[in-house]
């Protein structure tokens, strides 16, 4: 099977990714013996969203089996498995390009929400399971990551059997200059996590969603929700 991984370049300002450097982490780990494809989107609406743009390209130009989109969650203490997107961008900043839209849906005539076809309860539960923080969360925002988790479920829509959807991740422990042991723990600052737990938290999700894939591992009835 072939998998299709993307995280982000800098943006707001920031030197690194966090994303970007977790899927390149991924990249560097990864032993198969399913191919792996990754890419660094641009932080650009019209660059996730856009049927020129690189994201929907490189569904074309892989057709992958597997599909995981990675994006920085500044401020978050785990690794999120987000659950549903919504179609609506209303950027507080601009992107990298410079635009801002507001009140603008991601995709024209869409339904209101997407949601992941990643079996994301099990994928949370094998993370954890390694002594990661993480957690199936329900709201991706309202900038390029969710436009970025709309745009691919709203393609992907009409090719069943593809499994695919969103993760964010953490600052890096790298990146903060934390105390590793202090883990998710805020240090009175910024919440971290080492790099090399997010790769393997990406590897992770990655291999639960393969096994889905084949028939190998089911989605459990266990409930995850919020109660706000």
């Amino acid at each position: 099977m072939k998998v299709l991984v993307t995280g982000f370049e800098p943006f707001g300002g920031d030197a690194v990714n966090s994303s970007g450097d977790a899927v390149a982490a991924l990249a560097a780990r990864w032993t198969g013996p399913d191919e792996l494809v990754t890419a660094i989107l641009p932080v650009e609406f019209d660059q996730v969203r856009s049927a020129d743009g690189l994201l929907l390209r490189l569904l074309d130009e892989h057709a992958p089996d597997v599909v995981l989109a990675v994006g920085l969650a500044a401020g978050v203490t785990q690794v999120r498995v987000e659950q549903v997107a919504i179609n609506l961008m209303d950027a507080r900043i601009p992107d990298n390009g410079g635009t801002q839209p507001v009140d603008a849906p991601v995709a024209d005539g869409g339904p209101d929400a997407r949601f992941t076809t990643l079996p994301a309860k099990a994928a949370v539960a094998a993370v954890r399971a390694a002594g990661i923080p993480a957690g199936v969360t329900y709201s991706a925002g309202t900038y390029v990551c969710n436009a970025a988790f709309y745009a691919l479920q709203h393609a992907l829509a009409e090719r069943p059997g593809v499994l695919s959807g969103f993760v964010h991740v953490p600052r890096t422990t790298e990146e903060v200059g934390g105390d590793a042991a202090a883990s998710a723990l805020s240090d009175g600052g910024e919440p971290h996590l080492p790099l090399e737990s997010l790769a393997s938290a990406l590897e992770i999700v990655v291999r639960t969603a393969l096994a889905t894939a084949r028939g190998e591992a089911v989605e459990p009835a266990t409930p995850a929700g919020a109660l706000h």
